[in-house]
Protein backbone atom coordinates (compact mmCIF):
# COMPACT_ATOMS: atom_id res chain seq x y z
CA UNK A 1 0.00 0.00 0.00
CA UNK A 2 2.57 2.45 1.01
CA UNK A 3 4.05 1.57 -2.64
CA UNK A 4 0.97 2.70 -4.59
CA UNK A 5 1.17 5.90 -2.59
CA UNK A 6 4.24 6.50 -3.45
CA UNK A 7 3.35 6.02 -6.83
CA UNK A 8 0.08 8.15 -6.43
CA UNK A 9 2.34 11.12 -4.67
CA UNK A 10 5.30 11.16 -7.08
CA UNK A 11 2.62 11.31 -10.04
CA UNK A 12 1.14 14.48 -8.52
CA UNK A 13 4.42 16.24 -7.89
CA UNK A 14 5.15 15.79 -11.22
CA UNK A 15 1.86 16.95 -12.84
CA UNK A 16 2.37 20.12 -10.09
CA UNK A 17 6.13 20.48 -11.22
CA UNK A 18 4.70 20.36 -14.99
CA UNK A 19 1.79 22.86 -13.96
CA UNK A 20 4.15 24.85 -11.87
CA UNK A 21 6.80 25.51 -14.66
CA UNK A 22 3.51 26.20 -17.69
CA UNK A 23 2.77 28.97 -15.35
CA UNK A 24 6.16 30.24 -14.93
CA UNK A 25 6.69 30.14 -18.42
CA UNK A 26 3.69 32.41 -19.43
CA UNK A 27 4.98 34.72 -16.37
CA UNK A 28 8.08 35.14 -18.08
CA UNK A 29 7.37 37.10 -20.75
CA UNK A 30 5.25 39.52 -19.03
CA UNK A 31 8.33 40.23 -16.91
CA UNK A 32 10.10 40.62 -19.93
CA UNK A 33 7.45 43.01 -21.57
CA UNK A 34 7.37 45.06 -18.34
CA UNK A 35 11.11 45.90 -18.56
CA UNK A 36 11.12 46.76 -22.13
CA UNK A 37 8.14 48.86 -20.71
CA UNK A 38 10.47 50.71 -18.21
CA UNK A 39 13.35 50.97 -19.80
CA UNK A 40 11.38 52.90 -22.80
CA UNK A 41 9.68 55.16 -20.15
CA UNK A 42 13.55 56.01 -18.52
CA UNK A 43 14.74 56.67 -22.31
CA UNK A 44 11.43 58.87 -23.09
CA UNK A 45 12.24 60.89 -20.04
CA UNK A 46 16.01 61.19 -20.88
CA UNK A 47 15.49 62.25 -24.17
CA UNK A 48 12.26 64.89 -23.32
CA UNK A 49 14.62 66.00 -20.32
CA UNK A 50 17.83 66.41 -23.02
CA UNK A 51 15.32 67.72 -25.60
CA UNK A 52 13.88 70.49 -22.97
CA UNK A 53 17.17 71.34 -21.93
CA UNK A 54 18.40 72.23 -25.53
CA UNK A 55 15.19 74.60 -26.37
CA UNK A 56 15.67 76.78 -23.16
CA UNK A 57 19.44 77.06 -24.09
CA UNK A 58 18.07 78.17 -27.81
CA UNK A 59 15.43 80.39 -26.35
CA UNK A 60 18.28 81.91 -24.37
CA UNK A 61 20.33 82.70 -26.65
CA UNK A 62 17.85 84.30 -28.87
CA UNK A 63 16.72 86.70 -26.31
CA UNK A 64 19.91 87.16 -25.14
CA UNK A 65 21.32 90.72 -26.24
CA UNK A 66 24.04 89.81 -28.51
CA UNK A 67 26.97 91.92 -29.29
CA UNK A 68 27.60 92.54 -32.75
CA UNK A 69 30.32 94.77 -34.23
CA UNK A 70 29.57 98.24 -34.60
CA UNK A 71 28.77 98.41 -38.22
CA UNK A 72 31.46 100.59 -40.77
CA UNK A 73 29.68 103.24 -41.96
CA UNK A 74 32.08 105.34 -44.45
Amino acid sequence: MTQASSRTRAQAEIAFAEAQSQFLARERPIDELDAIAQARAEKTLRLKTARMARDEEERARVAAPTSSKPSKRA
